[in-house]
């Protein structure tokens, strides 16, 4: 009888041994910075953030950056904003994080990857609406407005984003531009060689890329 316990115990723990291992946890997704435009603040992220939130980003994955978009010179932007990405690794305990940008957000967030190290920081980076090679409707303010200074066609700041590797390191990048955007002239100013660029579907506003839900979803697939 001893024997046929001892055997059947074996049996037992083989067959525990053999048996599939119980699934892993998948991974968070990385942390998500929404960088809002010229004149806006973080609140323009709401609905984006809500359809993150629905397709189970937690909220606590989800942050916005604010920051002044008049006064402040580009590189200075570059440094706060490389300062927040530090302080949203720390919290979060992630290696990375993902980066979407809405018009002027572009430009210090490409400062940052391109000469602040932010490549080893940032997966994924996104352009909506995004004046990577300047917008001529910023000369109006240009006089007076340090952000429409820096998207003018060929100013200091996108002369250097632009003069070598526009799409910089292991990052993917991404942008999204419209048609009908009212702010960006040309329309064909948001593309980037080495990105995916994409046209949103219909006339979208420059502001409609913000809420339109397709965009948000095909954003949300391009970083995870």
């Amino acid at each position: 009888m001893r024997r046929l316990a001892l055997f059947l115990l074996a049996v037992v723990l083989g067959a525990g041994a053999l048996g599939t291992a119980p699934a892993r946890a998948a991974a968070p997704p990385n942390p998500v910075i929404f960088v809002h435009g010229r004149n806006a603040g973080t609140g323009v992220w709401g609905g984006m953030q809500d359809d993150f939130a629905a397709a189970g980003y937690g909220r606590e994955r989800l942050y916005a950056w604010s920051y002044d978009t008049g006064k402040s010179s580009n590189e200075v932007l570059a440094g706060e904003f490389a300062a927040y990405v530090d302080g949203v690794l720390a919290r979060t305990g992630a290696a990375r994080v993902d980066v979407v940008t809405h018009s002027l957000g572009a430009l210090p967030t490409r400062w940052y990857l391109a000469f602040g190290g932010g490549t080893a920081k940032v997966a994924h980076w996104v352009s909506l609406g995004g004046p990577n090679h300047g917008t001529s409707l910023a000369y109006l303010c240009a006089l007076w407005d340090q952000g429409c200074k820096d998207m003018t066609p060929n100013s200091y700041v996108l002369s250097h984003l632009n003069a070598g590797d526009k799409t910089p390191g292991p990052t993917r990048y991404a942008t999204w531009w419209s048609a009908c955007d009212e702010q960006i002239a040309p329309v064909s100013s948001t593309a980037l060689d080495g990105a995916d660029n994409r046209q949103a579907t219909g006339c979208l506003k420059h502001n409609d890329l913000l809420t339109d839900d397709t965009v948000s979803q095909q954003v949300l697939t391009f970083l995870r």
